[in-house]
């Protein structure tokens, strides 16, 4: 299946849900209708749908059939996307996600415009968080009720709920790094695997695999192969956040620098920095009005200690290490899953995904 098919098939799924929902919720009352309308633009208005496309890989390669109830069913991790997304703009207070106003931002708009009573932030992030709440609820919702049969929903249900702890743990790490400056290297790589790595690749690959009736061994094969691509899938997207063009990131540059975000790439700088470096990183990391030309100069010192260069020897390793996990468990995996699987891992590191 092409990939732009199966994205397609992905879209379709979702709509049909969120119409279903959007009645659900104009049945209680027509005020919100504008949640409905922020779901749906959410959810609809972009994405490159990775998770379930390696859910649905996963699924094939352990020998699954092609059907719309699995489509469905691996749709459900776009819910839990967008509900991590919500959440990560409004604690991170970010202005847009995909060249459009982050959703807490949004509703702070609608409330400014319209001249409701209080604080228009504080609408805004009420807003926001009951938002991503019920995309979490329906990820489930639509996980359990996809149509799947009941013995393989149970099957997947660890890597389901697993997941969804994985992902806030990560999160949760990621905050405390920023508050407590933490900027070792190994905190940094742990807020990878747990806030990215895992929940971006390994376990839907690994649920995909139970929604099937995958073996053990095919398990094992697709941990040697998704943990290190999610942990290179999650520095490529820490160096696109320092030097990545806005045209392709849909957020404004060196919006990570902003946010105080503390990734490997800032690790490895820290590390490698003389005082004088530190100093510059202790002084602008985490500063929202950071400047333009304070953005320049922190991109000049992540250059200059080689840290970008040691991020970027990190992904080859790693994008390696998969490949060849890959191309040792072949013969475990159907074959034209297999070769998705291979392109999906360039596409994931390079990004056109």
């Amino acid at each position: 299946m092409e990939r732009a098919n199966l994205v397609s098939r992905v879209e379709e799924a979702l709509s049909v849900f969120l119409t279903k929902q959007r009645d659900r919720l104009t049945r209680i009352d027509a005020a919100l209708t504008p949640i409905a309308d922020s779901a749906e633009m959410f959810i609809l208005g972009g994405g490159k749908r990775i998770r379930p496309a390696f859910a649905y890989w996963g699924y094939r390669g352990a020998g699954g059939a092609d059907d719309d109830t699995t489509i469905a069913c691996v749709a459900s991790l776009e819910l839990l996307q967008a509900s991590a997304l919500i959440h990560d703009d409004l604690m991170d207070d970010s202005d847009t996600r995909r060249g459009e106003p982050s959703v807490h931002r949004r509703f702070a708009n609608r409330h400014s415009t319209e001249n409701w009573a209080g604080p228009a932030e504080e609408f805004g992030a009420a807003s926001a968080i009951l938002l991503g709440d019920l995309c979490m609820t329906w990820s489930d919702e639509l996980f359990s009720g996809a149509g799947m049969p009941a013995e393989r929903i149970s099957a997947a249900r660890d890597d389901f709920d697993a997941m969804r702890t994985e992902v806030c743990a990560g999160q949760f790490l990621d905050v405390l790094n920023q508050v407590q400056r933490d900027n070792s290297i190994e905190r940094a790589l742990k807020v990878a695997r747990y806030k990215s790595a895992k929940y971006t690749i390994e376990r839907p690959l690994l649920m995909g695999a139970a929604l099937a009736g995958g073996s053990d061994r095919l398990r094992e094969i697709y941990s040697a192969y998704g943990l290190p691509l999610g942990e290179a899938f999650q520095l490529r997207d820490d160096v696109l956040g320092v030097f990545g063009d806005p045209e392709q990131t849909g957020k404004p540059a060196g919006d990570d620098l902003r946010e105080g975000k503390h990734t490997f790439l800032i690790a490895s700088a820290y590390q490698a920095s003389d005082q004088a470096g530190r100093r510059l990183l202790d002084g602008s990391l985490g500063d929202p009005e950071l400047s333009d030309s304070g953005i320049e100069a922190l991109r000049e010192l992540i250059t200059a200690t080689g840290a970008l260069a040691t991020t970027e020897e990190r992904i080859d390793r790693l994008a390696d290490q998969s490949a060849q996990a890959l191309r040792d468990g072949k013969e475990f995996i159907a074959d034209e899953a297999a070769v998705v699987l291979d392109d999906l891992a360039d596409a994931a590191v390079r990004r056109s995904l």
